[in-house]
């Protein structure tokens, strides 16, 4: 009998075994979730965002950006100038503070007198990640006759705060930044300047009367941006398309008698609709460009619509069975939008999208208004946008029906409790798979009829993982999603017929529960094993009510308020903000649904069905292939599969939250 192999100790895991990172540690270690790793531009950005801040704030007018021989980036501003004092609570020069300390900086304090009402986020973790992943980072501030100047190098300092009165050739005031970015953590530190400079250009855009320069070093050149005439200057130099219209611009923003927003929230904005040409579209939040968009956007299209939607009605403008839908108004729009938001959430720490709901109503109810007196003004431009609108109306739905005649024969009848749609457009027809009747009235009555539809089911889900395909359709449940959806089951290496989809997006809406997590799971395993091609073109969604509803009492001149928060973390900083509202601790009420039957039509509408405000996420493989994914879900859905499962419960357990 053969000896038996010695086992290899497994290392000792134990207290000990937790670090904790301190400081910048999580920058250096994953700068990736900090700031885009392609190039440096981002966390030269960031600083200049923050000299673009001081100008927005009224206390400065010119930015200087200067790329050396060296390859380092400096930025000069005349604002301000970082405070280089001892902070009261930390014992620190506020300057170092600044640039060491992640969720440290000046953007917190929004109340009066703060010292940002506006700036791009609050993230706070700006300039700190510019300094950890610089090799240097030398930073100089000019204030109340002072000089002062400090050295860091990766994040630490390493030549401490030194300051001097002011001699004559020093500036009265501002702050000059100069930055060497470490090539480890980037795949090239060339900057693109393309990028750049239409970063910088945007700046001077949307500051009218700021002096934007880019001196160039090793190019010697030097570019200078000044725009006194803002957004329309900006559009019309960029347009590629002849106008259809004239240009329409205009801007609204709130005073402090505005019961719903912050004093000076609100947007300017320059709309130009042509026929033809690269649309061009730019938004901006606080001057920190939104490239993938946001709900500020949305309510510039939202107030387009609803604009040119009541003039067409007014002046019955619409053929006979066309329906006129959002992007039939937007798809020839050419716009630059610059909101200004007190609170702006965004998606991710690189700023590209902005997330706060209220937003849309922000913009939207400057916008509206403000086109409809316009267009009404001008009647006969008017007409032309509502022939480009209607026209485009009649294309989309001309393709529909094209699509529709080639499947017309051999249908299988749709099942009796969907509620379909009225539009038969693949871009924006979605179904929901809801769990629950109860819940599927309320989606019924708090859908949008013309492109979505409710599919409610009844109870779990079966467990399809190892039905095989031709016993599918002995269970309802399942028969009827595929009916409906228009698609048969095949396998990953099938080329089933899309010809017959009805909807381009499929969207599971279960409970933010347990149970509902289950029929979520039991769902994805029926389309990732019967309808792999619909995951594969990206038609599947998950879609995330909330968990709690938070109920704030008027206070002063704000009415009363409703919140809704996906989890325990969204909870808390509602709160938070509620008690930085000066709300009294606990005169709020905070309610927990235990389902969506629980929610009327209006809260399904707001929270889970409206496309501007819902959390929809997208079903993806993601970094596991195929073969991958199946053999995880065949040791979490086999019913032979015990001791897999106890397996991975051993291994990954303590990863998983559980609800009690």
């Amino acid at each position: 009998m053969p000896p038996l192999m010695a086992v290899k100790p497994t290392p000792e895991y134990s207290e000990g075994s937790i670090r904790v990172l301190k400081g910048l540690e999580p920058v250096k270690q994953r700068p990736g979730m900090y700031t885009r790793t392609d190039s440096p531009l981002h966390v030269i950005q960031e600083v200049l965002d923050n000299a673009a801040d001081e100008a927005l704030a009224g206390h400065g007018k010119k930015i200087k950006v200067t790329l050396h021989l060296d390859g380092s980036v400096s930025i000069e501003d005349d604002g301000r100038g970082i405070p280089f004092g001892l902070h009261p609570e930390e014992n620190a020069p506020v300057i170092e503070l600044v640039f060491t300390r992640l969720h440290a900086g000046g953007k917190f304090d929004k109340g009066k007198g703060g010292a940002y009402s506006f700036s791009g986020g609050l993230h706070g973790v700006g300039v700190s990640v510019t300094n950890a992943l610089a090799t240097r980072l030398q930073a100089t501030t000019y204030r109340e006759g002072m000089v002062a100047h400090l050295v860091f190098s990766g994040g630490d300092v390493i030549e401490p705060l030194v300051a001097r009165k002011a001699g004559e050739g020093d500036r009265k005031s501002g702050t000059t930044v100069r930055v060497w970015p470490d090539g480890k953590y980037f795949e090239t530190l060339a900057l693109p300047m393309a990028q750049l400079a239409h970063l910088l250009r945007s700046k001077a855009v949307l500051m009218p009367g700021v002096t934007v320069t880019l001196v160039n070093e090793k190019a010697k050149e030097t570019q200078t941006w000044v725009f006194k005439g803002g957004l329309r200057d900006y559009l019309t130099q960029t347009l590629s398309g002849e106008l259809v219209i004239p240009v329409f611009e205009g801007d609204g923003f709130c005073d402090a008698q505005n019961d719903t927003f912050a004093d000076g929230e609100g947007a300017s904005w320059c709309v130009a609709f042509t026929e033809d040409g690269q649309p061009v579209r730019e938004s901006y939040v606080n001057l920190i460009p939104t490239s993938a968009g946001g709900t500020h956007e949305s309510g510039l299209r939202d107030g387009l619509f609803m604009a040119v939607k009541s003039f067409i009605e007014l002046h019955s403008l619409l053929p006979k069975g066309v329906k006129l839908l959002p992007e039939d108004v937007f798809a020839r729009a050419n716009y630059v939008l610059s909101a200004k938001v007190l609170d702006p959430q965004f998606q991710g720490q690189i700023k590209e999208r902005l997330n706060s709901r209220d937003a849309v109503r922000l913009v939207s109810g400057f916008v509206r208004p403000s086109l409809e007196l316009w267009l009404n003004q001008h009647v006969e431009y008017g007409k032309k946008l509502a022939e480009l609108a209607i026209k485009a109306a009649q294309s989309r739905q001309k393709a529909g029906q094209k699509v529709e005649k080639r499947k017309g024969s051999g249908v299988a009848v749709l099942p009796g409790k969907l509620t379909d749609c009225e539009s038969r457009d693949l871009a924006h027809n979605e179904v929901f798979l809801v769990e629950g009747d109860s819940a599927g009235g309320s989606a019924k009555m708090g859908r949008d009829k013309e492109s979505q539809a409710i599919l409610p089911l009844r109870g779990k889900v079966l467990n399809t993982w190892e039905v095989e395909r031709d016993r599918l359709f002995a269970n309802t449940e399942i028969h009827d999603i595929s009916v409906a959806i228009g698609v048969d089951p095949h396998g990953p290496n099938d080329s089933p017929d899309m010809s017959g989809l009805r909807y381009g997006k499929v969207c599971i809406l279960s409970d933010a529960d347990v149970d509902g997590s289950h029929i979520q799971v039991l769902l994805l395993a029926l389309f990732f094993r019967h309808f792999p091609k619909l995951i594969e073109a990206g038609h599947v969604y998950v879609a995330r009510p909330p968990l709690f509803r938070v109920d704030a009492p008027a206070r002063g001149k704000k009415p009363a308020s409703k919140a809704y928060a996906l989890d325990e973390g969204e909870l808390t900083a509602i709160l938070d903000k509620l008690r930085k509202e000066g709300v009294r601790e606990g005169v709020w009420s905070i309610s927990r649904f235990k389902g969506l039957g629980e929610m009327n039509a209006e809260q399904l509408w707001d929270t889970t069905l409206n496309p501007d405000t819902r959390r929809l996420l997208p079903v993806q493989l993601g970094t596991m292939n195929f073969l991958e994914t199946e053999s995880l879900i065949t040791k979490l859905m086999g019913k032979g599969e015990a001791a897999a499962r106890r397996e991975l419960m051993e291994l990954h357990g303590d990863a998983v939250e559980v609800d009690i």
